[in-house]
């Protein structure tokens, strides 16, 4: 016998230590995977598990209300219903049937107004939830529910759902912008605040078998939806409606081609009480055919050219977007410099004379000039040559500082979509000014700005001294009304000293009574102003002018700034002058706005001079009231329109105080636009005991028109009180001075 084979029982073994390495490396790997499965990846398998025998649908969250200061509801979200379907289930319950299915597809389009062809193609889908229709009123659900319920159908869904809504339409409509189908802002504060307003979406859950049919007597899980938080504007509808009205009334009496923007501010606060932009939209329906556009084949939102349209032309804010030359509404910056300087006073004498400058000759825009006058009637008169001047005085460095303190060479930083870019603004100034750069600057020419970057400066000026960022949101709350953030007043830096600033108050309130801006006086109220008429690029080729007019009232004590910009305007007179056309709208819009602060008049000796004036009234019977408005201005009367034609074209058919009356100066003529309509009569209040100031308030508020003579309290009325007179009519109010032993 041989020896044992060694070698072949050693390699045995080798083989079988091998096989117990790779089993337990096999076991470790296995229990490795197992508890990584278990422990790190466990919720997510439990998760897709759980997802893979769970239908969802999700519940859309309560957008956020936006309102107005004095919480008025300017785009709310109301209650409506969203109808969907589990196709697999639906088609189980009907076993396939697809006549059963059209029958229903056919009651489902009556009820929902839709083509019964594209509810059966989401009948058929291999999916779990389709969308029948969205956002469908209360009434609309409450059909389908009904019809659901009738046919024993537990695979269509009605679910709770909100659909944004602007009960004002169009008012505010460049702040506010408008939501998509899904309810996601598209523009404005709906977009800038889109994740404070959108909320969280919650959930409802139901329990499905592997083919996706819900199981049966399972429950559905709720997971509540919450709501967006609430945001309140600074914006006063009622001051905002004031605006729209005055510009709407505008653009019908100078025929503004491209439109007008207007922005009313807090000067105290930088808040914004009012902006306007036109033309505008109607939220509700944002991309339906504009006003004065004439297209058949308008197609909006569908069609890409009509898309480019409206945001280029309709969705965008003027107010905040446009730079424009302010033209002689910068005079106030530039005197602000100079006084601040000490290179100035009121009394300062000045020559108004042309000034020629590297081969330019600047004059003044009235021909001829002033002459000799000093600094507050060069303000008063808006004199070119006296302003380059100025300016030249000041030099270079220092008046752009004042142009850069001021904050012209950077954006406001107000809460909404659009506003220019530092390097922007650069495009559109003097980055290395010389000097008849810095000449033509002086008063507002060559360079350009925003409408809320000048009216902030103003409010500067207004305030005190203090520039402040402008804001349009007050505050921010939940559901509950808690306060989730406050916007207060941010002061940026002081520009000048409060006697400064004081000062240009005051002369701004004498451009109003005596120089450029007499349109926009109002009796009672002081009113501070200055006007601007400024070129374009395209001036010498369509005469396109901007003419704008800035009013602080009152004067004394600001409450508001007001800054009115009217884009080519096209009257029949070919007036180009912000003196003659924006001034007598923001004098108007700016008393309006006044009465309804309930701020209180206060008659100087000079208004009641004024109003004691007797003027004749002309006949305007038979003109348009374009035609009418301009005689009346001529003779210094306002007029109040009486008729359901209000257009620059309407013809005046009747008119009290008839013609060749003599009346007192800066009374109301009523004008009738409707040919049959009766003269309107109102009662004569009873001024017993009332002053000069409460008297005029008392007639203005009754439609009528006042005769003073003598002063202090009324001691006789031409007619008892309750005698019904015709509006417009004047009545002589006799008054004496209670002077004591």
């Amino acid at each position: 016998m041989g020896a044992p084979d060694k070698p072949s029982s050693t390699r045995l073994k080798k083989r079988e230590f091998m096989m117990l390495i790779l089993f337990s490396l096999a076991l470790i790997f296995l229990i490795y995977r197992l508890g990584f499965i278990q422990f790190v990846k466990g919720e997510e398998y439990q998760e897709k598990a759980y997802l893979n025998q769970t239908q969802k649908r999700q519940i859309n969250p309560k957008r956020g209300t936006i309102y107005d200061r004095n919480g008025k509801g300017l785009a709310i979200s109301a209650s409506v219903d969203t109808i969907g379907v589990n196709p697999k289930e639906l088609r189980d319950e009907v076993e396939g049937d697809q006549s059963k299915l059209l029958d229903i597809a056919n009651n489902l389009a009556q009820i929902l107004d839709m083509d019964s062809e594209m509810i059966m193609k989401k009948f058929n889908m291999n999916s779990r939830y389709e969308f029948i229709k969205r956002k469908v009123d209360k009434e609309v659900g409450a059909l389908v529910r009904k019809y659901v319920m009738d046919a024993s159908l537990k695979s269509i869904y009605i679910d709770e759902d909100s659909k944004r809504y602007y009960p004002k339409g169009s008012l505010a409509s460049h702040i506010l912008g408008f939501t998509g189908s899904d309810d996601q802002g598209l523009n404005g504060i709906e977009y800038v605040l889109e994740s404070t307003l959108k909320g969280i979406p919650g959930k409802i859950l139901n329990e499905v078998d592997v083919l996706g049919r819900q199981v049966r007597f399972s429950k559905e899980r709720y997971i509540d939806a919450i709501d967006g938080y609430d945001v309140y504007l600074t914006i006063d509808e009622t001051i905002q409606y004031l605006t729209e009205k005055a510009l709407d009334q505008a653009i019908l009496d100078y025929n503004l081609k491209n439109g007008a923007a207007a922005i009313v501010m807090d000067p105290n606060t930088a808040e914004i009480l009012a902006m306007v932009s036109k033309p505008d939209f109607d939220c509700n329906d944002p991309d339906a055919l504009p006003s004065g556009v004439i297209d058949e084949n308008w197609g909006g939102f569908n069609d890409p050219e009509d898309e480019k349209y409206l945001w280029q032309t309709i969705f965008r804010n003027k107010a905040v977007m446009d730079t424009y030359e302010p033209g002689s509404v910068f005079k106030a910056i530039t005197a602000a410099a100079a006084i601040e300087e000490n290179l100035v006073t009121i009394n300062t004498p000045e020559v108004c004379r042309p000034i020629s400058l590297a081969g330019h000759t600047i004059d003044c825009w009235s021909k001829g000039g002033h002459g000799q006058e000093d600094f507050l009637h060069a303000v008063y008169n808006s004199c070119n040559p006296v302003f380059v001047k100025t300016a030249l005085d000041l030099g270079i460095n220092k008046f752009y500082e004042y142009f850069e303190m001021f904050g012209f060479r950077e954006k406001t930083g107000i809460e909404l979509l659009g506003e220019p870019s530092a390097d922007e603004l650069k495009a559109v100034q003097h980055t290395d000014p010389k000097e008849i750069d810095l000449a033509v600057s002086s008063f507002g020419q060559r360079f350009q700005i925003t409408p809320i970057q000048l009216i902030t400066a103003y409010s500067a000026i207004a305030n005190g001294g203090n520039l402040m960022k402008p804001t349009i949101i007050k505050q921010i709350t939940d559901s509950e009304g808690n306060i989730i953030k406050k916007f207060e007043p941010q002061v940026i830096r002081k520009v000048i000293s409060e006697e400064t600033a004081r000062e240009i108050c005051s002369i701004l309130e004498g451009v109003v009574t005596e120089g450029t801006g007499k349109n926009a006086y109002v009796a009672g109220y002081r009113i501070g102003g200055k006007t601007g008429t400024s070129q374009t690029l395209t001036t010498e080729i369509d005469g396109r002018y901007i003419v704008s007019f800035m009013a602080i009232a009152p004067s004394d004590k600001p409450q508001i700034v007001v800054l009115v910009v009217l884009d080519h305007p096209q009257n029949e007179m070919h007036l180009r002058s912000g003196g003659i056309l924006a001034a007598p709208v923001a004098g108007r819009l700016t008393e309006e706005i006044l009465e309804y602060l309930r701020v209180e008049r206060e008659y100087t000796e000079k208004d009641k001079i004024k109003m004691t004036q007797e003027v004749y009234v002309p006949n305007v019977t038979g003109l348009t009231l374009a035609q009418a408005e301009e005689k009346l201005k001529a003779f210094g009367l306002k007029y109040v329109l009486e008729g359901s034609q209000t257009g620059p074209d309407a013809i005046i058919y009747n008119q009290t105080p008839k013609a060749d009356f003599s009346i007192p100066q800066n009374s109301t003529v009523i004008l009738y636009t409707d040919k049959d309509k009766a003269e309107l009569m109102v009662p004569m209040p009873d001024l017993t005991n009332k002053t000069v100031d409460e008297a005029i308030d008392a007639m203005k508020n009754a439609g009528l028109n006042i005769r003073i003579r003598g002063s202090g309290m009324v001691q006789k009325q031409e007619y008892p009180p309750g005698t019904l007179l015709k509006k417009g009519e004047v009545v002589e109010v006799n008054f004496v001075e209670i002077i004591g032993d």
